[in-house]
């Protein structure tokens, strides 16, 4: 590939060109991701799908700076990465980039408020005051005012996962990555984080990238993409999730 490519285009958040991830030696290689190019849109909410082992969290990892490729190329906005040292993109990903684990995550020695001001200590200051009223904001939207002197292990599973999202969407990184946010909450707690990452994209113009299995929680995305043995097979528009789920089938049934 020439290392003349040109960076990437003010409306893209995230960009990855020729993305291959390989693990083990020539004998016991695998190939993780081979030659994916893809770019994410500022503002929108976009969900990364396929089966086990099609390497959606492997691209978010590549992505957020968590992993490196074995070839290709990534940009944070207008910045590559691929020559970043450690300490580089600690400090990129704690000012650029939030994270929803399905676990959580959360300090369990920190109440809430503890935790939501987590990303500004660890980035060695405070709020400012646009940035507390925003916190603020997310507090109210997110219905956390009466539990912020609490532990993570007082509150409910769903009440966790939305202190994760605040925190997340705490700093207004560039991208908050979500990975199967939804995994470990049933239905309706499912439903309410679904529809606050999609509240966040829509009226709040953050970018965020998801990566999930199920179709019912990909049916809020944007946009939706769809990975199979390590190649990008597929980019769509919004979908309902009976069309999705069709589509995860059929690629199952090929694989």
């Amino acid at each position: 590939m020439s290392d003349t490519a040109s960076p990437p285009s003010p409306a893209l958040v995230a960009r990855v060109e020729d993305l291959g991830k390989s693990y083990g030696t020539s004998s016991t290689r695998v190939d993780a991701l081979r030659g994916v190019t893809l770019g994410l849109r500022r503002g929108e909410f976009t969900a990364i799908m396929g089966p086990s082992g099609s390497g959606k969290s492997t691209l978010m990892h590549i992505m957020a700076g968590l992993d490196s490729p074995s070839s290709g190329r990534v940009w944070l906005a207008e910045q590559e990465i691929g020559g970043m040292t450690d300490a580089e993109l600690t400090l990129l990903r704690r000012r650029r980039i939030g994270f929803v684990f399905q676990s959580f995550n959360l300090v369990p020695t920190l109440d809430i408020e503890g935790n939501l001001l987590l990303p500004f200590e660890l980035d060695g200051r405070r709020p400012d005051p646009e940035e507390r009223a925003w916190i603020d904001r997310l507090e109210t939207l997110l219905g956390l005012g009466g539990r912020l002197r609490h532990r993570p292990h007082e509150l409910s599973g769903g009440q966790q996962q939305r202190v994760a999202i605040a925190r997340a969407l705490a700093t207004r990184p560039d991208l908050v990555f979500a990975d199967e946010p939804t995994g470990n909450l049933d239905s309706r707690t499912g439903r309410e984080v679904l529809e606050l990452l999609a509240s966040a994209s829509r009226e709040h113009g953050q970018s965020i990238a998801m990566v999930t299995h199920d179709p019912i929680a990909a049916g809020y995305a944007d946009r939706i993409l769809f990975l199979a043995d390590g190649v990008l097979v597929d980019d769509r528009p919004r979908l309902p999730a009976a069309e999705i789920s069709s589509i995860m089938l059929a690629m199952e049934a090929a694989a």
